[in-house]
């Protein structure tokens, strides 16, 4: 029976083609929403690694250190510093603000006191040591030595970070607290968080304490819509896919009717004809499967946000590939089971 399949497959080969590129584009596109979502929510996790902070201070009525403003004392460092449990406590200044450019480029800017322990090392280059100086995101476009100007400064960039984005890809610019002070409020001496090496047994009067998972949990809260409709969209291509392939077996189903007739009536049982509908099936949807991995592989590199398609997701392809094929090859299931053997002798 399964060779029959096969050169079914083969005598519909051009209609076989059609299927199997329109459903690896949809898988591709699958593959590539899904690693969409998945650099969101990693961007995230990563530039609050970056700081290596063990807690995070922010003022009492503040929702999180990325996703509100509100200040506080930067001396409030020095009273944290004090409490039981911790090694070291820095102010820091997370804000959005824009390039000096035509057009402005939105980027996002953190603010560190020089030598503090949450400074992350850049891939090139140097960390900030120094008022006026910058460490830019490889993003950004810029090389080392190139100035830039933010608010109305100008920064010398000294070095170069890679993998310092969050919302959707918005680089980022690490400078001095002061620059950052003066850059989101004015010069005063605010900060919009304070770090700490070790955990405080207590957060110091009008502050909570939030540890690395309460502030990556804020941080994606902002993009839970975005990443539901990601996800909507991906549950509904793969519904395209099984249909794309459930009509080509049903199509082919069809056709077959005489033959289906003919091998019932030497022998073959319901079972057996669903089994060579079945290995259609997931042929169709393994050789679709290939094909999106290279149409993902190809459109990676070109699109606007950076898209990381983790291990996992090729793993749920494959799921998805055996629930498909699965499924499609239920669609001529009932025409199969309907053929009554008279037909291969001319019968009603």
């Amino acid at each position: 029976m399964w060779r029959i399949s096969l050169r079914d497959l083969q005598w519909r080969q051009r209609r076989f083609v059609i299927a199997v590129i329109a459903t690896g584009l949809v898988f591709g596109m699958s593959l590539l929403m899904a690693g969409t979502t998945y650099m969101l929510y990693e961007e995230g996790r990563r530039i609050v690694r970056s700081f290596g902070a063990d807690a995070w201070l922010v003022a009492a009525d503040a929702s999180g250190p990325f996703t509100a403003t509100t200040p506080v004392a930067a001396a409030a460092a020095d009273e944290t510093a004090t409490v039981a449990g911790v090694d070291a406590a820095d102010p820091v200044v997370i804000v959005h603000s824009t390039l000096h450019q035509d057009p402005p480029r939105d980027i996002n800017v953190i603010g560190q006191p020089p030598g503090s322990f949450a400074v992350a090392e850049p891939t090139r280059g140097r960390a900030v040591t120094a008022d006026g100086e910058t460490v830019a995101d490889v993003g950004l476009g810029f090389a080392l030595g190139d100035t830039v100007r933010v608010a109305g400064r100008d920064l010398r960039v000294v070095g170069l970070a890679e993998q310092v984005t969050w919302y959707f890809g918005t680089p980022t610019l690490f400078v001095s607290l002061a620059d950052a002070q003066a850059i989101a409020f004015g010069g005063q001496s605010l900060a919009t968080a304070v770090v700490t090496a070790g955990t405080p047994e207590v957060a110091p009067a009008g502050l909570r304490m939030l540890d690395e998972a309460q502030v990556v949990t804020d941080l994606q809260r902002p993009l839970k819509s975005s990443t539901d409709t990601v996800t909507l969209l991906n549950s509904l291509l793969w519904m395209v896919a099984a249909g794309i392939i459930g009509s080509l077996v049903y199509l082919s189903a069809l056709e077959r009717s005489r033959d289906f007739a003919v091998l019932k009536a030497t022998g073959s049982t319901n079972r057996g004809l669903l089994g060579g509908l079945v290995l259609q099936a997931m042929i169709l949807s393994g050789v679709s499967a290939v094909v999106a991995v290279l149409v993902a592989a190809v459109l990676t590199p070109m699109m606007p946000f950076a898209v990381e398609i983790p291990v996992s997701t090729y793993v749920q392809l494959g799921v998805v590939v055996v629930a498909v094929g699965l499924v499609a090859s239920v669609a001529g299931l009932r025409r199969t089971v309907k053929v009554e053997p008279a037909l291969a002798f001319g019968g009603a």
